[in-house]
């Protein structure tokens, strides 16, 4: 397992989906309060970025802004057709007030 830094929490807007590229992966990263939740930016059902998606704070799901599939932010899980398959999602902690995502 490898530790990717970044940012700090301030960096990222509440209730906003950002890309962030590190270390050779592109993640879309989305703070609600001060819960971080870590996804690879990628639809699962066509290749397209969730981080251009909408994020639902309420039931803490991201949209893919290309066909509307759901997916819930805290395991990758989809919610909604057309996507069937999960993303990626990732451990997100705490450290100097840096925020760092576990990857395999």
């Amino acid at each position: 397992m490898k530790l990717l830094d970044i940012g700090v929490l301030d960096d990222f807007v509440d209730g906003q989906a950002r890309q962030v590229r590190v270390d050779g992966r592109v993640l879309v990263v989305v703070r609600i309060d001060y819960d971080v939740y870590v996804l690879d930016d990628r639809c699962s059902h066509e290749e397209f970025s969730l981080a251009e998606g909408e994020v639902n704070v309420a039931t803490r799901e991201i949209e893919c802004a290309r066909h509307g599939a759901m997916f819930r932010l805290s395991d990758g899980e989809p919610m909604s057709f057309p996507a069937t398959r999960p993303v990626a999602h990732y451990e997100v902690s705490t450290r100097d007030g840096r925020l760092e995502v576990t990857v395999p």
